[in-house]
């Protein structure tokens, strides 16, 4: 009966380990193919998203304008206010309303904020050719998120800083973020992945800090490769 005993836990155990053998590149691997593999990514020039902005009882229209690599342009209307926030080319700027503590004129993007806005540009996250990117990524263990199992990577990018990905153990899509937001720990929560021109994107994403409290990105459309005038992205004299 000891015997038998020994060979069942042995067994289960070398079931678990099995279970989580994976390596951090196989798990990046099916993150990549997940999303509709390196090939459609690499694809992807210009995305267009419109979305609808919940945050303390107000839905706030939300367009954000991306060309993949090298310039984004956030704008919202809030009570007929607009605020908008620039990147292009390594340079940042952007235009707040009187009622956001700004001047409605524009001005330059604080170079916290820069370095923030700057992952932006890599809409499909810093596991995607991570390598090449100069990041590293460590598999911390595998934890749950929302009751499903998920892998919990660490990932480091080139210029230090630290993130946490959580990736859905079935889909191996990411579920969840931990980062830093203007000097606060706070988590995304990603859901409602659809797919567009082969790719996915997810459609919800919960955004908190105890800074901000919580806000929620709810995606009405996304476009894909449309073009996009580089003048958009340009600041204008005061």
């Amino acid at each position: 009966m000891k015997t038998n005993k020994l060979m069942w836990t042995l067994a289960v155990a070398l079931v678990s380990t099995a279970s989580f053998a994976q390596t951090v590149d196989e798990i990046v691997d099916k993150h990549v193919a997940a999303l509709g593999g390196l090939d459609k990514i690499k694809a992807v020039n210009t995305v267009i998203t419109d979305r609808s902005l919940a945050v303390q009882g107000m839905e706030i229209p939300n367009k954000t304008t991306l060309v993949v690599g090298k310039s984004v342009r956030n704008e919202s209307t809030v009570m007929g206010n607009t605020m908008v926030q620039v990147v292009d080319n390594g340079q940042g700027w952007m235009i707040r309303p009187t009622m956001m503590g700004g001047t409605g004129e524009p001005e330059d993007m604080p170079a916290d904020q820069l370095k923030q806005q700057l992952s932006s540009l890599d809409p499909f996250g810093g596991l995607v050719n991570y390598k090449e990117k100069g990041n590293k990524v460590e598999l911390v263990g595998k934890e749950t998120v929302n009751k499903k199992d998920a892998f919990h990577l660490k990932l480091t990018t080139q210029d230090g800083q630290v993130i946490d990905e959580y990736l859905d153990a079935n889909t191996y899509l990411v579920s969840k973020v931990k980062v830093s937001m203007n000097g606060q720990d706070g988590e995304i929560e990603m859901s409602d992945y659809k797919e567009v021109d082969g790719v996915k994107f997810p459609n919800t994403m919960e955004i908190s800090n105890a800074q901000m409290g919580t806000m929620s990105f709810i995606t009405n459309k996304i476009t894909v490769n449309s073009p996009v005038d580089p003048a958009i992205f340009k600041k204008p004299a005061k």
